[in-house]
């Protein structure tokens, strides 16, 4: 188990699984790191972290590119844009990534969190999905989706999002994963 004092949750704060995942590191006394923008509406307000522009900039992505990747449309509008600026902060902070949400047939994940999922693929981290609709966790194994039981979480840098409509066994998946994970 890992000293909670040692380790830092990378997130954005946003309501639903990122808020759910930081009320838990404060309780288990985790440090937190949100990344956020000028304009963004985060739920959570510890450890805020407002990126500037330049540094928005530093991880700009081809939309097109994007949508062609995930198969999907996405909107030009600057808000989403820097939206995905700041989950490739998140992503690029931690040495493992823990998401919630839905895995796709096409083996993306649902909605603006599957890029989080698909950066950590494209950045080669430990990437472990919790899958509301199956209710169970999944590894990405460069491949494919691979069912485990029980994740833990391993390093001290870790990052952590998902979706904003959270179910009861989401939070339930997140609560049980940090006590396996951290000592009290």
């Amino acid at each position: 188990m890992l000293d909670p004092k040692e380790c830092i949750l990378y997130s954005g704060g946003a309501r639903g699984a990122e808020a759910v995942f930081g009320r838990l590191a404060e309780e288990f006394g985790l440090q937190e790191v949100n990344y956020s923008f000028e304009g963004h509406q985060a739920e959570r307000s510890r450890g805020v972290r407002v990126l500037t522009s330049e540094e928005l900039a530093l991880k700009d992505v081809s939309l097109t590119y994007v949508s062609r990747l995930m198969n999907r449309s996405y909107t030009s509008a600057p808000l989403f844009r820097k939206v995905l600026q700041s989950i490739c902060w998140q992503v690029s902070s931690g040495h493992e990534v823990f998401v919630v949400g839905t895995i796709m047939d096409d083996h993306t994940v649902k909605g603006g969190t599957g890029w989080g999922a698909e950066f950590a693929k494209i950045c080669n981290k430990p990437l472990f999905v919790f899958d509301q609709d199956r209710g169970s966790w999944y590894r990405w194994d460069k491949a494919q989706w691979q069912p485990v039981e029980n994740p833990v979480i391993t390093h001290r840098h870790f990052t952590a999002t998902g979706t904003r409509f959270m179910q009861a066994d989401g939070e339930a998946a997140i609560k049980a994963l940090f006590e396996r994970s951290f000592s009290r």
